[in-house]
């Protein structure tokens, strides 16, 4: 059982959701990394790539509310490596297509299996810490995606080859970590060890609610509006960034993929300076709550500096912003998955599920970014208005987000 673990155990288990995102997030930018490649071996249009990264968004939303129903309903310990090995067979899978249908329906089928990721691991920190650490708990797992998307281009840089079609050695090789993971799951996971959640000092996550009343609160509204925005800005800003310093500013195939690598760095430090930020506020006598939004707020402002993305030229200046935006863009999110762990104990499956079709729904501003490219020639004005799309999310919690009136960030009522 958890309980007689010792203290440290719940880091490492952390650390094997940080090992997942990075899995998960490797798997989802071998495409983005090999975008220039794909498009021109298969001859799409902007939009028919925007297209993939469509498919792949409502394809995760639908997945979401599956494993999200599931992830309250199955024990974690086993649904989570079926999900792990379903997402890295259809990452595999990619390396074997041969017509843009077959990469489409590859692609649509990765969205459905790595949307099982997130309500398991968001259902193992609110298994394995208390409130008070899940924003650093949620850094740690959400800087893997980070991790992840750093190491993806490096392998991408080290398969590459002249020959047009050598992308796809590194599909099969990031499809195949998943089994590694697999082992070290089940042995660091033992029966029972997530079956309780830590408790806090409120009556509101300790009550069985009935998820309907969870769903019809002010605070789901919140989060669907809030994840709906941060999570259609950084898709925009990740899945076009490679295209964005290939075709738009013509940077090389190999600076690119370099740069990518720091992009990444940079959206870690984000992550996890998050976490250390919110949890800094809070030992000062900000409430959780407080915290939680300052942080939120800070990170927005580092996103919309995309704007300055339109007169900024080609160089180091260019790059420095680019690093702010993605320490930015991808900070919010431990706070946001933090603000869904208060709402409910027993439905935090559904929680994430449904924040996961709402983080999907404008999965279409993929295809209509594509199309504006086709049609403007310029990626810098779509580039403009994803990194914004945080700092109206910000708006939204701040004004609509009940204040806790105390420091242990949970709700004193279900508002």
């Amino acid at each position: 059982m958890t309980q007689s673990r010792p203290a440290s155990w719940k880091w490492w288990i952390c650390g094997l959701l940080l090992l997942a995102s990075a899995i998960n997030y490797m798997d989802r930018q071998t495409l983005a990394n090999a975008a220039h490649r794909i498009t021109t071996e298969f001859g799409l249009a902007q939009e028919q790539y925007g297209n993939l990264e469509f498919s792949f968004g409502w394809a995760f939303a639908a997945g979401s509310i599956l494993f999200g129903i599931l992830a309250d309903k199955i024990a974690v310990r086993w649904l989570y490596p079926v999900v792990l090995l379903l997402w890295s067979g259809a990452g595999f899978a990619t390396a074997l297509t041969n017509s843009y249908s077959e990469l489409l329906l590859c692609r649509t089928f990765l969205g459905l299996f790595e949307a099982g990721h997130w309500p398991c691991a968001v259902k193992a920190t609110q298994q394995l810490l208390e409130p008070k650490d899940r924003s650093l708990g949620n850094s740690v797992l959400q800087s893997g995606t980070s991790i992840g998307a750093i190491i993806a281009p490096l392998v991408m840089r080290a398969l590459l080859t002249e020959e047009i079609g050598s992308w796809r050695g590194a599909f099969k090789v990031v499809g195949a970590m998943g089994l590694l993971w697999i082992a070290a799951w089940f042995f660091f996971v033992r029966k029972g060890d997530l079956d309780t959640t830590p408790q806090a000092s409120s009556s509101a996550l300790q009550r069985n609610d009935s998820i309907w009343n969870v769903i019809f609160s002010r605070r789901m509204a919140v989060i669907i509006v809030v994840i709906a925005l941060i999570n259609t800005g950084w898709q925009i800003i990740r899945a076009w960034l490679p295209k964005f310093l290939i075709e738009g500013c013509h940077y090389s195939e190999s600076e690119m993929l370099y740069f990518n690598s720091l992009f990444y760095v940079a959206t870690d430090v984000g992550c996890i300076g998050a976490g250390i930020l919110t949890l800094w506020l809070h030992r000062r006598k900000f409430t959780v709550t407080d915290s939680r939004r300052y942080t939120f707020l800070i990170c927005s402002i580092l996103s919309a500096l995309t704007v300055l993305l339109i007169w900024v030229p080609k160089g180091p200046l260019l790059l420095g912003v680019l690093l702010l935006v993605g320490a930015g863009a991808l900070g919010v999110f431990p706070v946001y998955h933090a603000f869904t762990q208060d709402l409910s104990r027993q439905h935090q499956g559904k929680v994430t599920g449904i924040g996961g079709i709402a983080a999907w729904a404008l999965s279409p501003a993929q295809k209509y970014y594509g199309r504006l490219i086709d049609y403007t020639g310029s990626f810098d004005l779509g580039f403009a208005i994803a990194g914004g799309m945080p700092l109206l999310a910000c708006f939204v919690l701040w004004l609509f987000w009940p204040n806790d009136g105390k420091s242990s960030g949970l709700p004193l009522d279900r508002r």
